[in-house]
């Protein structure tokens, strides 16, 4: 890693104070840069451009594309490396076609990997590395600044979620008075909260009202545009989607003959899984499967359709029970009162789509409620008739993700009936997808300055306002001259 083109926050750096020294460094233009998004069960390429001249102005980076690679997440690949190559392919081919080939060298690309990796990594380091160095040697074929390849921490991911959601919005820059030219002290912007949702973790992000934290490794300090930010987050990993739903069929198996009657999978839906994935999982074998099950070579399920039952089995994921803290979310880890509002992204608003519920209108807790338990009591071959151009296996998941982010949110990060209003199913803003991977390239690019530019640029709608203004005077001032000039007694007569 080049150390001159930007620094990236290492996980014990994060764990604790990270200033603006650590975070963002002497800026240094690309016109292009490309992140790859290496999650537990995919990979997306996001490009993203800005105009070097304005560099220091918020919301000028912009994503030009976005390619989804064909396959599941890179840590699938543990048993298959030599494939990676090819996994690969169509979507750096395609960076290759939308970006100049007189701009290919000196555009950065960066992979960073999430919770599947983390998770492989701690089942087998040696495999996650190995995955990891057929990654790079894959990107670097191609001809672009290729900068590493890397698992992120699970508060770096929580970070930079934050940083793109606040970066889209504009909330980083103070709001300008008298057609924006000078700072407004008395209108300072709140930021937004960030809510992140993959397969295997999820994240919540947010400024809380009081400073002072009770558990300093959940904080971060920021210094972005000349105001300082101190930063709540925190990770869970097991708590993606995916993983809690193995969590869940490992609790359901315990007490049965190795059919799990499943009240978050449609009535005469069926399913069988491999006994391995549920105990030797990092995140289910923790559950303490009984041994009599380990002969079994699948697990068959049948589903119940049933989303009160549904409701009830996935708030036992949670451990509400024990709080070292004034107040915590769950597991014993602690959470601030929740302050201002959020901005909920990836599989959250994925779900929350695929519900029809991510109109601009709030939705309220009993409207998602009413929908679920109608779509849950619906039996699969009606779902499947109503849906057939969704892949099954995300089908035939839609009750239990919905019903799991109503008891996350609810249960697990405590939002209340009143409180859910502050919560914005987000999947874009201004054409540039809300993610981790944007913050991740801000930083590493140094395109957020931690002092506020001393002359900050006008935005688009006021520079053409005051062109045509100052347009409009001039070609008075250039009749007035004319009239003057050729009548000039008629002029001095009407002055008399």
């Amino acid at each position: 890693m080049n150390s001159k083109k930007g620094l990236l926050i290492r996980e014990s750096e994060i764990s604790g104070f990270v200033g603006p020294a650590q975070l963002f460094l002497s800026p240094v233009l690309f016109p292009f840069g490309i992140v790859l998004d290496a999650g537990s069960s995919h990979t997306s390429l996001y490009i993203y451009r800005w105009p070097a001249e304005k560099e220091n102005d918020t919301g000028v980076v912009t994503q030009i594309e976005e390619c989804k690679l064909k396959g599941p997440g890179i840590s699938g690949f543990a048993k298959k490396v030599n494939e990676i190559n090819v996994y690969l392919t169509a979507c750096m081919e395609r960076a290759q076609k939308v970006i100049p080939s007189i701009q290919h060298m000196e555009t950065p690309v960066y992979l960073g990997a999430t919770a599947g990796m983390r998770l492989l990594r701690m089942e087998n380091k040696q495999m996650a590395d190995k995955i990891l160095a057929a990654v790079a040697s894959s990107i670097s074929k191609y001809p672009f600044d290729f900068q590493g390849a890397r698992i992120i921490s699970g508060q770096e991911e929580g970070a930079y979620g934050w940083i793109t959601v606040n970066y889209l919005l504009g909330k980083f820059t103070q709001k300008l008075s008298w057609f924006n030219l000078k700072p407004s002290k008395d209108d300072t912007q709140e930021t937004y909260g960030a809510l992140d949702l993959g397969g295997a973790s999820t994240q919540i992000t947010f400024v809380p009202q009081n400073e002072t934290t009770e558990s300093p490794n959940n904080n971060l300090y920021f210094r972005l545009y000349g105001k300082n930010y101190s930063v709540y987050t925190h990770s869970f990993l097991c708590y993606g989607k995916d993983q809690a739903l193995l969590q869940k069929l490992a609790l359901g198996l315990q007490g049965t003959n190795g059919i799990i009657h499943e009240p978050c999978f449609h009535s005469r839906y069926m399913r069988k899984i491999k006994m391995s994935v549920l105990n030797e999982g990092f995140c289910t074998k923790r559950h303490e499967l009984n041994s009599s099950f380990y002969p079994l070579v699948d697990i068959e399920i049948r589903g119940a359709g049933n989303f009160q039952r549904c409701r009830q089995s996935i708030i036992q994921l949670f451990n509400t029970s024990y709080c070292p803290y004034s107040s915590c979310s769950f597991n014993g880890v602690f959470l601030p009162p929740l302050h201002g509002q959020f901005g909920a992204f990836s599989a959250f608003y994925y779900v929350m789509e695929f519900l029809n519920l991510t109109s601009e209108e709030s939705v309220s807790v009993e409207q998602l409620t009413e929908k679920l338990e109608e779509f849950c009591a619906q039996r699969w071959e009606e779902v499947q008739k109503n849906f057939g151009e969704v892949k099954e296996k995300y089908l035939s998941e839609y009750c239990f993700s919905g019903t799991y982010i109503l008891v996350l949110l609810l249960n697990g990060y405590h939002f209340t009936a009143e409180s859910w209003k502050n919560i914005h199913f987000m999947n874009k803003v201004r054409s540039t997808s809300v993610g981790w991977t944007l913050g991740y390239m801000l930083n590493l690019t140094n395109k957020i300055p931690a002092e506020e530019p001393m002359s900050p640029p006008l935005p688009h709608s006021t520079y053409v306002f005051l062109m045509v203004l100052f347009s409009l005077i001039l070609l008075a001032v250039i009749i007035v001259g004319i009239v003057v000039f050729h009548k000039p007694s008629y002029f001095w007569k009407d002055m008399v």
